[in-house]
């Protein structure tokens, strides 16, 4: 557990929370992946979500040594709880979007599926947007985050409105 500790840059007990959490959040994803493609088969799903939860984590470590040096974060542990933030807030913006496009009576019944489809997205992205530093306020990352958006929104060609 010591090494453990050492590797993430782990120096109190509840800094454990977060790769507990990344792990737990893998396994519930690949699970629910596997599910899809063997629904019938509780065995080969679970074998499959196996496989698939170390496939992805063996992906995500090599994500975090490649953004390890990019993202300016005091300890390795923290970059674990970033990731959490990025799926959360994506995960909430469609929950978010999809009652707002019915509220404002947008179907694919009434619109062209492309236009739907468009307006979904810009909807999505919106509140994606605003979601990402409010999660990240909540998770303590609000710096980062805030950089983050900045620099998303000047992608977006909207630069002058935080500079």
């Amino acid at each position: 557990m010591e090494k453990f500790k050492t590797r993430w840059d782990i120096q109190q007990n509840w800094q454990l929370l977060f790769p507990l959490l990344g792990i737990v959040g893998l396994g519930y994803s690949s699970f629910k992946l596997a599910k899809l493609l063997f629904d019938n088969n509780l065995i080969l799903t679970i074998v499959l979500a196996i496989v698939i939860t170390y496939a992805l984590l063996k992906f995500f470590l090599f994500l975090f040594k490649k953004l390890e040096n990019k993202w300016k974060v005091d300890y390795r542990w923290e970059m674990i709880r970033i990731f959490l933030v990025f799926a959360v807030t994506g995960s909430s913006s469609v929950f978010i979007g999809r009652p707002i496009i019915s509220w404002l009576g947008i179907t694919k019944e009434n619109l062209n599926v492309f236009v739907y489809w468009a307006l979904y997205i810009i909807i999505g992205i919106i509140f994606y947007q605003i979601m990402l530093v409010c999660f990240g306020w909540l998770s303590g990352q609000h710096k980062f985050f805030w950089e983050f958006e900045k620099k998303m929104i000047r992608r977006f060609g909207l630069g002058k409105f935080v500079d």
